[in-house]
């Protein structure tokens, strides 16, 4: 092998060189492509596996996905070397088994996309659940306040014209031969008493309220500490959960002697529950995202495409003895032309003069199996194949040998004709 590059080297001079290389450089390149493909499978599968492993068992899910990625592989490196008009039948259902599989694993990956993108989305959105779900709370409470200590006033302002009535005499509780005399007697003691008590309690009650709002601006900080504080996520919101209760037992050990109809505090989903990604079900699938959908397709997309791209490389490379049998007998084919495709184009048929001389042309149609078998050819329809990228260069070597050969035989009998 190397003496025949090291010749060919030596026949073509540089431009033989760069055909080398650059075909070099294209093998590379294809050499690369099946890394890449492995790579992309690889990942696509791992995210349909995560996405179908919410729906079923995780062993059922693994072997699926890995029936889902080989067959995107698969047919759409067959679909590459099939001609619609070749095999209708073939084609189709190729082309429909490779649609399925893409669809279902772009659809189960999409649910791992989306818990990737919307991260931040979800977790601000279950900050601000909690965060309404307190701050609704701390609204009734301020009610509740509100109205139990303008209840306590009234009652105050009540006592407070009592004793006004009592100094003026003209309390009800005044017997009839005191009425109407001013001056502290004793309804008016009687009175200012229970007044004086009333004010000391409205005031131990304010302060009492004081100490609670206190709990309840604490409360507030931790919330805002669980939007900005991601690194301590856990800590911060056991603190938000336990001021919380703090709060509520304080406001409940403080009015329950007013009233008995307290609010209830929220129940707060657990921290687990805060922090879980999100578990799509068939009945609670999550809001639709365009985002992750592309992503997923993207990534599914370009295994396709990579995977049809390396049809075009041969499956194996032909031997020195197979190069010479392929290019005699594809010499003995006398319809050639440019298709559609700007391939060169091989009519497979027997022409009417072979037919009518009975020709066996079974050494020429092995030729074409085996260059079908192995990449170098592609089949259009029933009668006709095309040349595939890689079989150019092979062909253009034997032609130019074949050059090289006549020149060189031209060559001879020149000199003996001279000689």
């Amino acid at each position: 092998m190397e003496n025949r590059l090291l010749t060919q080297l030596k026949s073509g001079g540089i431009g033989r060189l760069i055909n080398i290389t650059q075909t070099l450089f294209v093998s590379l390149l294809r050499i690369w492509s099946i890394p890449i493909v492995l790579l992309l499978s690889l990942a696509s599968g791992f995210t349909t596996f995560y996405g179908m492993s919410y729906f079923i068992t995780p062993w059922i899910a693994l072997i699926i996905t890995v029936a889902i990625q080989s067959i995107i592989v698969i047919c759409s490196f067959e679909l590459a070397g099939i001609h619609l008009k070749a095999n209708r039948l073939r084609y189709s259902s190729v082309l429909v088994s490779l649609i399925i599989a893409f669809v279902a694993s772009m659809a189960f990956s999409y649910f791992k996309f989306y818990e990737i993108s919307e991260h931040d989305t979800i977790r601000i959105e279950r900050i601000n659940e909690v965060g309404n779900q307190v701050d609704a709370y701390l609204e009734k409470l301020v009610v509740v306040k509100s109205s139990l200590l303008a209840q306590q006033k009234q009652e105050l302002e009540k006592l407070a014209k009592e004793m006004s009535q009592a100094y003026f005499g003209i309390h009800p509780d005044i017997p009839p031969q005191y009425k109407n005399e001013v001056g502290e007697g004793p309804v008016w003691r009687h009175v200012n008493s229970i007044y004086q008590d009333k004010k000391a309690q409205l005031a131990q009650l304010e302060q009492q309220f004081v100490l609670v709002d206190q709990s309840i601006a604490t409360l507030q900080v931790g919330l805002n500490k669980l939007d900005s504080d991601t690194a301590h996520s856990e800590e911060a919101y056991q603190e938000v959960s336990q001021g919380l209760h703090k709060v509520q037992l304080e406001f409940n050990q403080l009015t329950a002697k007013y009233r008995s109809d307290l609010p209830s505090a929220p129940i707060l989903m657990t921290y687990s529950q805060f922090t879980e990604t999100v578990k799509p079900s068939v009945n609670n699938l999550p809001k639709f995202t365009l985002f992750p959908l592309i992503i997923a397709g993207m990534v599914d997309f370009f295994t396709v495409l990579l995977s049809y791209r390396l049809e075009f490389a041969a499956p194996g490379p032909l031997t020195e003895r197979e190069e010479e049998l392929v290019f005699e007998c594809l010499k003995q084919f006398s319809e050639f032309r440019i298709n559609e495709n700007d391939a060169v184009e091989i009519i497979i048929e027997k022409t009417d003069i072979e037919r009518a001389r009975h020709y066996v042309d079974w050494p020429r149609m092995f030729a074409v199996g085996l260059l079908l078998s192995r990449g170098f050819l592609r089949k259009v329809d029933e009668r006709r194949v095309e040349f595939a990228p890689n079989l150019y260069p092979l062909i253009a070597e034997k032609m130019g040998d074949k050059l090289q050969k006549i020149k060189a035989q031209t060559a001879m009998q020149n000199n003996t004709r001279n000689g």
